[in-house]
């Protein structure tokens, strides 16, 4: 039955990546702009443009462009940038590293603070606790990040000076200390090569981008445990476990929350995926050198590669790690049937 299923979502995986493709790809030539123009440089000659167009196929009808982009793309060519010039699957995997360590801090900030909170707030239904959490992520869903992200340098560099302003590094770490590049992951790498100095210069930079990134998934990881776990502890076998006398923290951690976290997890699952550009707003304010600046840059410079290729390795992230999230959620709960 597994193996059967996991065709099946492989299958409509590679139907939902042709199909983003395409749709991207058509909506990227319906815009107004001439892409050739673009990769031609500034103050192009008529003659220039039509030696670019030519070069780039753009003079060939729209299903030999697309099928040579499909072509590229199994291959592994992401194609090139019209402004830039540089190879897209290299820009790519430099600006990847540094949005996915932010959401992957971002996202474990929301399972340790929200789960937990979730948690209480279900067992103490009605309480001081639960009426505050419940107020916490509604602000939480509702405070718009840019005017978040800006009330937070505002007090904690302006005001207090505890944590810096932008960027990855310091100068200074950057210019002395320089973390070797291995993953990528700058709080990875600096513990790999024992670099301990940009290790707390890096932790200390991620703390206000992660956590503005982290109130939009906290508040919706807090309020969808508190419902499922409200759900569960009205079940028969939390009455049961209670009646023989468990410790509160037993019944709570470990037999409600196993039955409670699923829908959480799929929760946690989207919001991740969605953070991979939904954090351009946060990247531009604590000038991060992300993929959502780098996708932000593109749109404004209409550069259809780039638009077409980062939309196409998103999806690929959204596929796999909603399959990801189902298999997980089998795994946790038997009840789930995969089918």
């Amino acid at each position: 039955m597994r193996a059967a299923y996991l065709l099946r979502r492989l299958a409509l995986a590679l139907l939902v990546l042709v199909s983003v493709s395409a749709v991207t790809f058509l909506v990227a030539r319906v815009v107004p702009s001439d892409p050739a123009a673009l990769y031609a440089g500034q103050r192009p000659t008529a003659e220039q443009i039509a030696a670019a167009r030519e070069r780039l196929g753009l003079d060939q009808p729209l299903y030999i462009q697309y099928a040579r982009f499909i072509t590229d793309l199994l291959r592994g060519d992401l194609g090139t940038s019209y402004k830039t010039k540089h190879a897209i699957a290299s820009d790519i995997r430099a600006f990847l590293p540094a949005t996915l360590e932010l959401v992957v801090v971002s996202t474990l900030l929301a399972l340790v603070v929200g789960v937990p909170a979730g948690v209480i707030a279900g067992a103490r239904r009605g309480g001081w606790f639960d009426h505050a959490s419940r107020l916490l992520s509604i602000a939480g869903v509702s405070i718009p990040t840019f005017w978040l992200a800006l009330i937070l340098q505002l007090v904690f560099f302006g005001r207090l000076g505890l944590l810096p302003l932008s960027s990855r590094l310091s100068n200074d770490i950057a210019l002395f200390s320089p973390i070797e590049t291995i993953t990528g992951f700058y709080l990875v790498d600096a513990i790999l090569t024992h670099n301990w100095a940009a290790w707390r210069d890096a932790a200390l930079h991620i703390v206000l981008p992660s956590f503005t990134l982290a109130t939009y998934p906290i508040g919706l990881t807090l309020r969808m445990t508190r419902a499922a776990m409200i759900e569960v502890l009205s079940e028969k076998y939390i009455v049961a476990a209670r009646a023989q006398g468990l410790p509160e923290r037993t019944i709570l951690f470990q037999y409600a929350l196993k039955n409670a976290i699923v829908p959480t997890l799929t929760v946690l699952g989207l919001s991740f995926v969605y953070s991979l550009t939904g954090a351009f707003l946060v990247e531009v304010i604590f000038s991060w050198p992300g993929l959502g600046k780098y996708v932000t840059d593109s749109i404004l410079n209409v550069d259809f590669p780039v638009i077409v290729s980062t939309t196409f390795v998103v999806t690929v992230f959204y596929v796999f790690i909603n399959l990801g999230v189902d298999l997980l959620q089998a795994a946790l709960d038997p009840r789930v049937v995969l089918k």
